[in-house]
Parts: C-alpha cells; structure tokens; sequence
C-alpha cells in the first residue's frame, strides 16, 4: 500500500518537475524547504526558481521514477533523469521528508548513467 507521504512525493514529482507546474508547487512543498543539495539555497522560491530555469534550459527533461520506498516522515525516490528523450541521463536518488503534509526537507545524490555497467545490470 502506498503511503499518503509517497503519494504526495510521486504528485509532486509529476506535476511540479515533469509538467513544470510550478504555479501549484505551494500545495506539495513548505515556503520554507530545507534543501540539503549543496548548490541550493532553502525556500520553495529558490525551488521554482530552479525549475522553471532547467525547464526552459531543458522542455522536455522528465523524471521517470523506478522505485519509491517510505520510512516514517521519510520518502525516498529512484528515478531515471533524462534532459530530452533518448538521452541516457542520470540515476537519481531523492529523500524528502514530510512534515503537516508538505515536502519540508530534501536531499539528492545522482550519477550518470554509463553505456555499459560492469556487472551489465543497468543503474536505475
């Protein structure tokens, strides 16, 4: 069964990242997001922001998640990156912690995605 908290991470995901719906961002992430990604600073502006910048960079990068996981307020999400289809892209791991029902921390570790693994079993 899907937790509500994942729930809300996988809308989120899809609707603020994906669509670059960032005007309904307020309804799935706190005004003031702790972001743990060393290149940003906290707030959900600074997110936006974010976003709406790669998303004019990049019109059709995507999130494709793999896997979600939860663990109490913890929500953890593997996904594919990719700047434009066919691209290999990233592996991506998110964390997000829930609190009052909106994201409120994040953290992120991402590598890119090689042609070939050594093990031949892809990353994501």
């Amino acid at each position: 069964m899907i937790s509500q908290n994942t729930t809300l991470v996988r809308d989120f995901m899809e609707t603020v990242w994906n669509q670059g719906r960032t005007d309904t961002a307020a309804k799935y992430v706190a005004a003031d997001l702790v972001q743990h990604n060393p290149n940003l600073p906290d707030g959900l502006d600074a997110l936006t922001g974010l976003i709406d910048m790669l998303r004019g960079q990049m019109p059709q990068m995507r999130f494709d998640i793999k896997r979600t996981a939860a663990d109490g307020d913890l929500v953890f999400v593997h996904s594919h990156f990719a700047p434009a289809p066919g691209e290999r892209g990233q592996a991506v791991v998110d964390i997000f912690r829930v609190h009052d029902g909106l994201i409120a921390e994040h953290w992120d570790v991402h590598q890119d995605i090689p042609e070939t693994t050594v093990s031949g079993h892809p990353t994501v």
